[in-house]
């Protein structure tokens, strides 16, 4: 279902970031470990095809995505990928509710209100659902990022630090979540991160150094 090969990236010649290959089926959960500066959110970006690499294949759903058109990658991102980024980038005039449908409406899908509070109330934020982002915590917007990349059941679920602002206890209901969606609509899960914390919930690892 995902496939990425021989990938490497560089952001100034002679600086070479070099990844491991990544295969993923259907429901497969991936925990990608590293310290800052290890690559971790570039590797991301290529798995999401927002990156290009000089070197690799990304395959989706036997799609090349390196070999789409920017505004092909861009619908095909939209609809199947949920990206959960280290920033939020959220529309800060829009209430929850309104970012939660731009996110279906952006990837061609109609509104759906019912899936919106079915997946606000898993993560305990349903009564939010009328406030603005900046009205919530640190760890309540993350939280409603993760919302916004699960609410279109994507065949694929790429989370960079989704947990670096949440205890204990909100770490767990996460991290259940996404597992939760993966199996639910038959996904796959990469979740990078520096939380070492996350190995107790991930069979599959992968680490990489600096």
């Amino acid at each position: 279902m995902l496939a990425a090969t021989g990938l490497r990236y560089a952001y100034k010649p002679g600086q070479d970031l070099v990844f491991p290959d990544i295969l993923a089926s259907n429901r497969d959960k991936i925990l990608i470990l590293g310290q800052s500066g290890c690559g971790k959110t570039t590797l991301l970006h290529l798995l999401a095809g927002i990156l290009t690499p000089q070197q690799g294949v990304v395959k989706l759903l036997d799609e090349d995505v390196y070999s789409l058109s920017g505004h092909q990658r861009d619908a095909f991102r939209g609809k199947h990928i949920g990206i959960i980024f280290q920033q939020s980038h959220f529309i800060r005039s829009l209430r929850v509710e309104e970012n939660l449908i731009l996110a279906q409406n952006l990837a061609g899908l109609p509104t759906d209100k019912k899936r919106i509070h079915e997946i606000l109330q898993r993560l305990g934020l349903d009564h939010k659902a009328q406030k603005r982002t900046q009205e919530l915590s640190v760890g309540e917007q993350q939280r409603i990022a993760i919302a916004r990349a699960l609410v279109n059941r994507p065949s694929l679920i790429l989370a960079d630090e989704p947990t670096s602002a949440l205890d204990d206890r909100n770490t767990e209901q996460v991290i259940q979540l996404l597992e939760h969606q993966a199996d639910e609509e038959n996904a796959a899960l990469v979740l990078v991160t520096h939380d070492k914390r996350l190995k107790d919930y991930f069979a599959n690892h992968i680490n990489l150094s600096a």
